[in-house]
């Protein structure tokens, strides 16, 4: 069994579950989103926002594989790369902090600590960066039936709560929750257990394909 967290580059955004790799509900600002989604190719314009994120600031997303498989990512960004990150109820997000937009984790994979994994590798970068705490924000009724597309791209509160975050400002639908960088940095790695657990009872026939072979990735440690 092995996992390995790499950095998102124009290469690994293919790696992206379907629906994600198109979605620009963060990227673009609600009036362009809907344009896009509408007219346009939603595909070209994540690209392109992925693209110039990285020549202007660097790395904005992790994805997590286990035994090959893409099971999980996370993107960031200063809120300035994130016009969407102005929409909610509860912005602005701090001036010390990234804004960590959106996290998924595969369903055959949940509860085994990847999520986890996911934010402390964006800990790691962004200390580096001299950034001292990752904002989000959260669902509180993530998964109940309306007729809101956001509900999905933001991810639960509950996700944010379980990988350390504290709310800094509640609302009942939308809550801003922080993480200060140097409490992810003092994670031990506690999922091998899990993953071996959950590896043990999945099927194979899942959305994911296997990764192409990469040519330079780094390893997680242990």
């Amino acid at each position: 069994m092995s996992r390995r967290l790499v950095s998102l580059t124009l290469d690994t955004l293919e790696d992206l579950p379907r629906p994600c790799r198109k979605c620009v509900f963060w990227e673009l600002d609600p009036v362009s989103a809907e344009r896009a989604c509408a007219s346009g190719d939603p595909g070209l314009e994540k690209e392109a926002w992925v693209s110039q994120t990285l020549l202007e600031w660097g790395s904005c997303g992790k994805l997590v594989y286990v035994d090959g498989m893409p099971a999980g990512f996370v993107m960031y960004a200063p809120p300035a790369y994130v016009p969407r990150s102005m929409a909610f109820p509860t912005s602005p997000v701090s001036a010390d902090a990234a804004l960590l937009m959106t996290a998924h984790v595969v369903a055959a994979f949940a509860g085994g600590g990847l999520g986890r994994m996911l934010v402390q590798g964006v800990a790691r970068d962004l200390t580096k960066r001299g950034i001292k705490a990752i904002e989000a924000f959260g669902d509180a009724k993530f998964g109940e039936a309306d007729d809101e597309k956001q509900s999905g791209c933001v991810a639960p509160v509950d996700f944010f709560l379980s990988v350390g975050f504290k709310t800094v400002r509640p609302h009942p639908r939308y809550p801003r929750l922080r993480l200060e960088l140097r409490t992810a940095l003092s994670w031990k790695s506690d999922v091998e257990y899990a993953l071996e657990k959950l590896l043990g009872s999945m099927s194979p026939e899942t959305l994911l394909r296997p990764v192409r072979p990469a040519t330079a990735t780094r390893s997680v440690e242990n």
